[in-house]
């Protein structure tokens, strides 16, 4: 991994720090993006010491703005000039209703739209650089959601993990469509689960759930530290070189939801991205 560059959204904290942690200790240059100046400095600093790598580089970068993506993707390019994974880890869970810069709901801005834009605008490097891989981070709770294109912007009757759940599901279409368009190409993209994590939201959601329910989150939770496991697998294990479009629960394949599957479902809701972005941009 000693001349390859990984780029990872979301990696000041959680399972994103973790993985840069242990792709930065297999020698590969490290760069990430955090949402201030100071978060980035201290975990920068974190992944160095731990990692003994000194490869490690961020940008400031608001996911949830088009503008601050395109400017950040602009930068990478003209600095760094090569990428070989690009890992969408990034990602929100919002109590309240609260919309992005480019007026989206923050789940799906940051979830969904932040990783479509960001990794369009690097495909090309990914193209140059290949074989590359492209990680999406989702969720199995994309099992619980449903495309409603009348509410893909707007959170009307906000429901936090219907929300959250859209965004995920988008995002296990967005890397079906993607990975089929590029076949050929030796990119390749792939969604995964990264587990049960100990978070905020996990434990938020045992307490909607019964008895039985909360005691199998609590068996199947792991440190996030386990979670970036699936992460470096999917990055650079070459027992996954060359699958595509294909949905992991952390190092296992398995299938998602059916509505996951529907290419048609795929193909508006590519459609209607590329528009939104294309109008709201400029």
């Amino acid at each position: 991994m000693k001349d390859k560059t990984i780029l990872i959204t979301g990696a000041t904290s959680g399972i994103g720090k973790e993985t840069a942690i242990a792709l930065a200790k297999l020698g590969a240059a490290v760069v990430f993006t955090a949402r201030s100046k100071e978060s980035g400095e201290s975990a920068k600093e974190e992944i160095i010491k731990l990692s003994g790598n000194g490869k490690v580089g961020f940008f400031e970068c608001d996911l949830s703005s088009f503008e601050a993506i395109k400017s950040f993707a602009e930068n990478f390019k003209n600095k760094y000039g090569r990428l070989d994974v690009l890992i969408n880890n990034a990602g929100v869970g919002e109590t309240t209703l609260k919309f992005s810069k480019d007026n989206i709901e923050m789940d799906m801005a940051v979830n969904y739209f932040a990783p479509f834009l960001l990794t369009n605008l690097l495909l090309q490097v990914l193209k140059n650089n290949a074989p590359s891989r492209i990680v999406n981070v989702s969720s199995m709770l994309h099992a619980e959601g449903h495309i409603d294109f009348g509410n893909l912007t707007e959170g009307k009757n906000f429901e936090r993990y219907e929300m959250y759940a859209q965004s995920k599901l988008a995002l296990i279409l967005f890397t079906r469509k993607l990975a089929r368009d590029l076949s050929g190409s030796n990119v390749t993209a792939n969604a995964m689960h990264p587990g049960i994590i100990n978070t905020k939201i996990t434990k938020e959601l045992m307490n909607k759930t019964n008895v039985i329910v909360k005691a199998f989150f609590r068996l199947k939770m792991i440190s996030e530290k386990e979670a970036a496991q699936g992460l470096v697998y999917l990055a650079v294990s070459p027992e996954v070189e060359g699958i595509t479009g294909e949905y992991f629960d952390r190092k296992t394949k398995k299938r998602s939801s059916d509505e996951s599957y529907d290419m048609a479902i795929a193909e508006k809701l590519w459609n209607f991205t590329e528009k939104f972005i294309r109008v709201t941009v400029i």
